[in-house]
This record gives structure tokens, C-alpha cells and sequence, in this order.
């Protein structure tokens, strides 16, 4: 490719593709109506893998303005699932680690206070670390201790010195972060001895496995395994001590870290992980090369079903404006010739354009309205969720496609 940019944690240069996606605007940064018809920017979205370390991650690409701004889109708390999926954490967490008054929880990345809120009702003392102004103040709102900043070895050290902690965690951020080294060892810096870290992820196993390549947008500058997480925790003195399988997100894990001279062994989850992905070729630099190829075919297959259901007269309408959509309409040039509009339950999206698509984002109530022949399920980690809460399309006949890994129908 002629790339020469180095690693973002080893250094060595980046020289292969993983997925190659084309030209895309930033995925969260829905269009206002009144700007339809400006310029819009579109960057590089291509994924490359690093021969050494085999860390996946994102070519750099410039870009005039942050992605995590103040007018930050993504709001936690409107999935009643991720919602759900929280407050088992937290109980799994107290029980498991002994939190209690004299405990201190700090998560990096704490959105809305989505996740804080059920360790504070619980009497566990919190502090949420978040870059979002206006994300972070509704969490502030909440009564959250929350600090608008980037996590780093700078904020880490201020931590540090209030309260270091007993429980550190991060939920889908580690991937999000440019400089996975200060991130990391701004943990190790943070976190008490005898403390836990719990990081989750979505993992490049099931990536590649169920071809997620949609989950592939300019927040992810990495894609990370198993394997290559534990490298870069090793090179800031932490250790993976356990790991559990989510179904999050299409397939996540959680990992559980401490500092590598804390007691304790490590458990056989880590060892037979280590293995399995082995055995599934991520240790061998082929297995990225290939994947590029099956992307290319997967969205020839999604083109092709949409534009049957087209020419056969359907009616098609989006349900989410998540990131992962605007990475499959984009890439596969799916555009309102195609979706007459999408739906989106947080009312910050509402009344918005999908960057590069500029499809509208309407209320749910929509659906009910314009009795869509199929809906087009753009978060496919939550369909189940989704086609609970819109099952009275089948009242029309309407129907539901989702990705599952491929692109469906479901009645």
C-alpha cells in the first residue's frame, strides 16, 4: 500500500489490509435538516493489521474536528437491554469483589451514568470519567460524580491521588481510544493494588467469524482479540487474569485485570481463549488478509436482496441510526432510492439526516404510520429487542431483515 504509518502500539509499519470499506463520513455525526445541503466531510475508513503485534486497527485519517464532541449523539441508557445488561454487572461485580461503602467504582468512557447509577443505588461510592460535556451532564444531573476529560496517564494520576480503585472498568471504549498506550497505563496508574479491571469489547473473533465488518466506523481505531489485548496490558504492567463470553454487540468479551505482580492465578478461561483463537488462525497474519474478500462478497449479497425487495414492489424503512448502519449504507451505496426513512428512539437523533446517506431519522411512531412492507433492523446486536417492540408490523404483513451474519428476512 506504500503506508508507512506506524503501529498504534508497537510502532512497526503498517503495511496490510483487513477490510477496506472506501470513503465514509464519521458514523455518529447525523446531519441537522437545515444543513442538507452543505458540504459534508467523508475520511478514509480502512482497517489494517500490524504484522508484528496483529493489532487490528484503523489507517489514520485527518479530520478537521474530534469525533467525541460535545454534541455527542450516542446516549447509553435508550437500549433497555444494554440497560439490563448493566445492572447484572453491577450485582455480579458487588458480590464477586466485596464492594461496599469504602469501595470506589470508576468507569472510563460513563456515558449518561447508565451503568454508575445501579453501583451508587447500591451504596458503592462512583466516579465517572467522560469526554462528552453534554452526555456527561446528564449523569452530573443524576446526582453522578462524573469529570469531563479523556482518560489518560494525566487524569489517571489525579484519580489516583483522590481514590484510587477497587474497581476499574470500561465498557465498548477500549477500542474507541487513539492512544491505547496512555489509555492503558493510565489504568495501571489508577487502579489500587489487590484492584480489578474489566474491560469490554467486541471481540475480532466473532468480528471475523460472523463477518461484522459494518462494525467497522471511525470511533473503532481498534479490533481487538484476546491475544492482542493481553500484549498491550503486558507492556503497561497488568496482566488478564480471567475472561467471560458476552453476547453483547454481536459477540464481546470481558476481561478481567490486574497488576501483574498482585496475587492470584490465572484462571483456565484465559488459557483456553488463548487457544481458541489460535486454533482460528489469529495468530497467523493470513487469516486478515482473507477477510477483506468476504466483506466484498457480503455486500454484493446485501445489495442484491434489498434491490429484489425493491423491484418487487416493497416498501423498505430503517429502524436505529447506529454507527454499524451507517457503515453497511455507505459502504454499500444504499441511499432513500432504497429506505425511505429509518427510526430511532433517542430523541437527540430525531429530526436528524444519516451522515452520507441523508436518510431521515424519524420517531418510532413512524413505522405505525407509513406501514413499511419490511423493516430494516440497522442494529442487529439488539433484533430480537427490536422485533419484540415492532412485532405489530406483522399485523400488515409487514416484515423484518436484519444481518445474521448475513443479510435476512424474518417474519
Amino acid at each position: 500500500m506504500g503506508l508507512a504509518a506506524p503501529c498504534r502500539f508497537c510502532g512497526a509499519p503498517l503495511r496490510h489490509v483487513f477490510a477496506d470499506l472506501g470513503m465514509s463520513p464519521v458514523a455518529n455525526d447525523n446531519v441537522p435538516a437545515e444543513r442538507a445541503s452543505a458540504m459534508e466531510p467523508f475520511f478514509p475508513l480502512c482497517a489494517l493489521v500490524c504484522e508484528q503485534c496483529l493489532l487490528v486497527q484503523l489507517a489514520p485519517y485527518e479530520t478537521p474536528r474530534p469525533v467525541f464532541r460535545d454534541d455527542y449523539a450516542y446516549f447509553s441508557s435508550y437500549s433497555s437491554s444494554w440497560l439490563e445488561h448493566s445492572r447484572r454487572y453491577t450485582e455480579q461485580m458487588i458480590e464477586r469483589l466485596g464492594l461496599d461503602e469504602s469501595s470506589q467504582v470508576v468507569e472510563l468512557a460513563s456515558n449518561d451514568g447508565y451503568l454508575l447509577q445501579y453501583f451508587q443505588a447500591a451504596g458503592v461510592p462512583v466516579l465517572g470519567i467522560e469526554p462528552t460535556a453534554n452526555t456527561a451532564q446528564v449523569a452530573i444531573d443524576k446526582g453522578i460524580a462524573t469529570r469531563v476529560e479523556f482518560w489518560g496517564a494525566e487524569t489517571a494520576r489525579s484519580v489516583a491521588q483522590e481514590k484510587p480503585a477497587d474497581l476499574l472498568l470500561g465498557n465498548n471504549v477500549l477500542a474507541h481510544v487513539p492512544d491505547i498506550n496512555d489509555f492503558v497505563a493510565g489504568m495501571a496508574i489508577a487502579l489500587k493494588r489487590g484492584g480489578t479491571i474489566t474491560m469490554e469489547f467486541p471481540h475480532l473473533l466473532q468480528l471475523i467469524e460472523r463477518n461484522q465488518w459494518d462494525t467497522i466506523y471511525h470511533e473503532h481505531y481498534s479490533y481487538l482479540s484476546f491475544g492482542a489485548v493481553g500484549r498491550v496490558f503486558a507492556a503497561h504492567g497488568l496482566r488478564l487474569c480471567d475472561v467471560q463470553e458476552l453476547t453483547t454487540h454481536g459477540g464481546s468479551l470481558r476481561i478481567f485485570a490486574c497488576h501483574d505482580d498482585d496475587p492470584g492465578d490465572q484462571s483456565d478461561a484465559v488459557r483456553e481463549m488463548l487457544a481458541r483463537e489460535q486454533a482460528a488462525g489469529l495468530e497467523d497474519l493470513q487469516t486478515y488478509l482473507d477477510f477483506g474478500r468476504r466483506v466484498a462478497a457480503d455486500k454484493r449479497q446485501v445489495v442484491s436482496l434489498l434491490f429484489q425487495l425493491k423491484a418487487a414492489g416493497n416498501t423498505i424503512a430503517g429502524y436505529g441510526a447506529p454507527a454499524k448502519g451507517n457503515t453497511l449504507l455507505n459502504y454499500c451505496g444504499i441511499g432513500r432510492d432504497v429506505l425511505d426513512f429509518t427510526c430511532d428512539a433517542n430523541p437527540h437523533k430525531q429530526g436528524h439526516l444519516l451522515p452520507g446517506t441523508h436518510i431521515p431519522i424519524l420517531a418510532p411512531g413512524a413505522i405505525g404510520e407509513h406501514r413499511p412492507d419490511v423493516v430494516l433492523i440497522l442494529p442487529w446486536n439488539i433484533k430480537d429487542e427490536v422485533m419484540d417492540q415492532l412485532s405489530y408490523i406483522r399485523e400488515w404483513g409487514g416484515r423484518f431483515a436484519a444481518r445474521s451474519p448475513e443479510l435476512e428476512l424474518f417474519e
